[in-house]
Order: C-alpha cells, then structure tokens, then sequence
C-alpha cells in the first residue's frame, strides 16, 4: 500500500531574500559600494522547503505569509513553481513579510534583516501535526510543544540549531535530542553544545544522545556516525567557485534527508549531502540556490576528473529516470506581476 503521508514536515519564519554578490569588502558608514551580482527570492524555512521538493519529497510548510507583495511572490513561488503544500500556512492581515538583505564577500556573508514576530507561533500553525515520514526543524532553547506530538506519531525528526547569541550554549538544549532520530550542527555549534575541543571529539559525544549524528565542517566536509547501522563515514568538501553561501546548510540537511529516506549508506548519504550544498554554492542564495536532482545529474554527467567520477560512482545508480526540469535560480527582481 502506498504510504501517502507528506516526506518532510517543516515549520519556521519566512523572510524574503536580496542577495547582494561580488562585495570586494564591506561598506563603511557613508560609503556606497556597487556589487557584482544581485538575486532574490524566498529565504530562511524555504531554504529547506525548495530543496527537499526539488529533489522529489513531498514537502509540507507551516508557516506565516505576510499581506504584502513579498508575501504574495513568496507563496507563488513555493506552492506555484516549486510544487510545496502549504495548507497548514497562513496568511496574517496588517503582517508584513520580514525582508533580509545578504550581503556575500569571498566565503561568508553578512546579513541585515527586517520584521516583527509573526502572530502565529509554531505549535499554533502545526496543532496536532500530521503523520509525516520526517520533520526537518530547527531546536531552539525553548521546546516547541509539536516536536513532542510528531515524534509521538512516528515522524523522525532531523535537527539542526542555530548560533546562541548568549554564548551560554546551554547542555539543556541537547535533551530536546531525545526526541530526535538525528542531529546536524555546524563544528562551531557542535564543540560548543558539547564543551570539546574538536569535530571529531564533538560527534563522539552527540552519538551518544542521538541515533545519527552528523558535523558539517564547512571547507572540510562532514562527518557522521549512524548508531542504527554501526557506520562511521566522513566526505570532504569539493572544489567549488563560491557565489554565495547562504542557504548551503539547508541544501545539505536536506539532500541528506532525501539520501536517508531512500536507504543509502552514510557515506553515501554524506557525499551526496556535501555535494548538493556545493552545488548551491555557485548560485545566488536563499531557497532557489538548491540543485534538486536536475542539478546534480548536469554534474554528473560533465564530471571528467575520473578520482570523482569513481568516488561518486554511486550516483549512477541514485539520479531517478525523471530529473524533473530545469531548476530555477534566483531572478535579479521578481515579476512586476503576479499571476
């Protein structure tokens, strides 16, 4: 019988991305710098949104819309190109869209964002939340009382977290991992959730409170471990031409949800991962950087180094018949009209 139930739940705020490329250095207060490049789009949850759909997974969004033309162009964007349920969205009358200015130098970035809480908290949007196969969330310090409900019901959560501001890094919000089947912070994070002094050492002690663990490294890969299978796997990062980095964390969790759901092997799993976000890399950020499957095969099939060629020799037999069509990447303005 077919399992009908959404492949990823996902709930979090929305902002509407300008993506600014090309920065030779950042501006100082009175000085106008021209950049290089410009994209726009949807950004923060619709990073994840946008990548797991292209990459085939029925992808449910609970989020907050704003009464605006941002608002407006993101939903069409989500639900009209990329093909994302929204029906547990919503939008708020006299709310407007938070709006995140990204400013991309070499291999980082800096961002200036606009907004106001949305009226609508997570665990209104979700309620009781349905029966999905994964949740793809972001744990913060305080618990959202849906986490609780979907891990109830079977849906296996992967998580990541975010940056303290506090720099307290709080041991509590790693019991929120009990709730987890796995866990994919960034090496900054995990050491200092963990108090250790090294990627390595930090995984060791996430294994410990989490079926997969996974660290991303940034320019050197990632590494993880799956207690359910006993595997340890590490893949190093490619050599790619950076545009813009934001939104590759989101690829990467993502693509490694995918890759999970369909069984592979954590090497696998990682390679794949570490693949997808830098492939997103070399486009304008936010949600419509993410190569969905019809960017990886492009690559696959132009990859003449024949190291790669057998190190990703697994991808032969992972790209489906249907790569689905050309991806699109981040317009320089959105359409003066929507449809």
């Amino acid at each position: 019988m077919d399992d009908d139930r959404p492949d990823v739940l996902l709930t979090g705020l929305l902002f509407y991305d300008l993506v600014l490329t090309g920065l030779g250095r950042p501006p100082t207060p009175g000085e106008e710098i021209w950049t290089d490049g410009m994209g726009c789009g949807p950004g923060g949850i619709a990073n994840l949104a946008v990548a797991t759909a292209r990459f085939g997974l029925r992808t449910s969004l609970a989020t907050v819309f704003g009464d605006d033309y941002y608002g407006a162009y993101c939903r069409e964007v989500l639900a009209g190109q990329e093909g994302v349920d929204l029906s547990l969205s919503r939008t708020a009358d006299g709310w407007h869209t938070p709006v995140t200015v990204s400013l991309a130098q070499g291999h980082d970035r800096a961002l200036v964002t606009h907004g106001q809480e949305p009226p609508y908290s997570q665990d209104a949007l979700m309620g009781d939340p349905p029966e999905s196969r994964t949740a793809l969330v972001h744990i913060e310090a305080e618990p959202r009382e849906w986490l609780a409900k979907a891990a109830a019901n079977g849906t296996h959560i992967y998580a990541d977290v975010g940056w303290d501001p506090t720099q307290q890094w709080s041991r509590e919000l790693l019991d929120q991992l009990a709730l987890c089947h796995a866990f994919l912070p960034n090496e900054t994070e995990a050491m200092a959730y963990t108090r250790t002094d090294g990627a390595v050492a930090a995984l060791g002690t996430l294994s410990e409170l989490v079926p997969v663990a996974v660290v991303t490294r940034g320019g050197a890969g990632a590494i993880g471990v799956d207690q359910t299978t006993g595997e340890y796997a590490e893949a190093p990062a490619l050599d790619v031409d950076v545009l813009d980095t934001t939104g590759a964390g989101d690829v990467f969790g993502a693509s490694f949800v995918a890759a999970s759901l369909g069984g592979w092997p954590l090497e696998e799993r990682l390679r794949f991962a570490v693949l997808a976000a830098g492939l997103s890399v070399r486009h304008h950020g936010g949600a419509l950087a993410a190569p969905g499957w019809y960017g990886v095969e492009r690559w696959w099939r132009s990859l003449t180094d024949p190291a790669l060629k057998k190190t990703y020799g697994f991808l032969a037999d992972r790209i489906p018949a249907d790569t689905g069509p050309p991806v699109r990447h981040a317009p320089v303005t959105p359409p003066a009209r929507l449809p």
